[in-house]
C-alpha cells in the first residue's frame, strides 16, 4: 500500500511539475509576442500620423520634399509587411527620416512657431516616448523568455516544444548618435 501511494505522489508531482513548466514557457512566449504586438500599435499610429505632417510642411512651403517623400513610402511599407523583422527596420529607417526632418524644420523659424506644427511635433515627440518605453518592456519580455527557455531543468521541456531562442531589439551606431542639434 506505500509503494503505491508513494508511486501516486511521485506520479502527480511529476505531472504538476510538467504542467507548470509547460504552462510558464507558453506565457513567456504569449508575453514576448504581446510586447512585440504593442510597440506594432504605437508604430503604427506613429506612422499615421506621417500625412498630417507632410500636410503640415506643405502649408508651410517648406521644400524639403525627398524627406517627405521617403518618410510616406517607409509608411507604405510600414503597412504592406507583416514579418515583424522587416517592420522593425522599417520604424528603424522611418526614425531616421524624423530626425532628418526635425533637424531641418530647425533652420525655418515660421514653421517652428506654427500652432499645428507645434502640436504635431509635440505628439510624435510623446509617440517616441511610448515606443521607447515598450521597446524596453519587449527585451524585457524576451530576455524573461530567453532565460525560462535556458534554465534547467526548463530547457528540457523547452527544447522537446522546439522553442527557439528570440532576438532582442538592437539599434545600429547610426540610430544611437547625437546629431548636436542647434537652435
Amino acid at each position: 500500500m506505500i509503494p503505491l501511494l508513494l508511486i501516486t505522489i511521485v506520479t502527480v508531482g511529476l505531472i504538476t511539475f510538467l504542467i507548470n513548466t509547460y504552462n510558464r514557457l507558453v506565457m513567456l512566449k504569449n508575453n514576448s509576442q504581446k510586447a512585440f504586438s504593442n510597440i506594432d500599435v504605437v508604430l503604427k499610429q506613429r506612422a499615421d500620423e506621417v500625412p498630417n505632417l507632410v500636410r503640415t510642411v506643405k502649408a508651410t512651403a517648406l521644400n524639403e520634399n525627398t524627406i517627405l517623400k521617403e518618410l510616406v513610402m517607409l509608411r507604405s511599407q510600414y503597412f504592406s509587411t507583416h514579418e515583424s523583422k522587416e517592420k522593425m527596420k522599417i520604424a528603424s529607417h522611418m526614425d531616421g527620416k524624423l530626425k532628418s526632418f526635425m533637424i531641418t524644420v530647425e533652420s525655418y523659424p515660421e514653421i517652428k512657431s506654427s500652432q499645428s506644427f507645434l502640436e504635431l511635433q509635440k505628439r510624435l515627440s510623446e509617440l517616441e516616448d511610448i515606443i521607447a518605453d515598450r521597446r524596453e518592456y519587449f527585451n524585457d519580455s524576451i530576455n524573461l523568455y530567453n532565460t525560462g527557455i535556458e534554465v534547467f531543468p526548463d530547457f528540457i521541456f523547452a527544447k522537446m516544444m522546439n522553442y527557439q531562442k528570440m532576438e532582442m531589439l538592437q539599434f545600429s551606431e547610426s540610430e544611437k548618435q547625437y546629431n548636436n542639434i542647434t537652435f
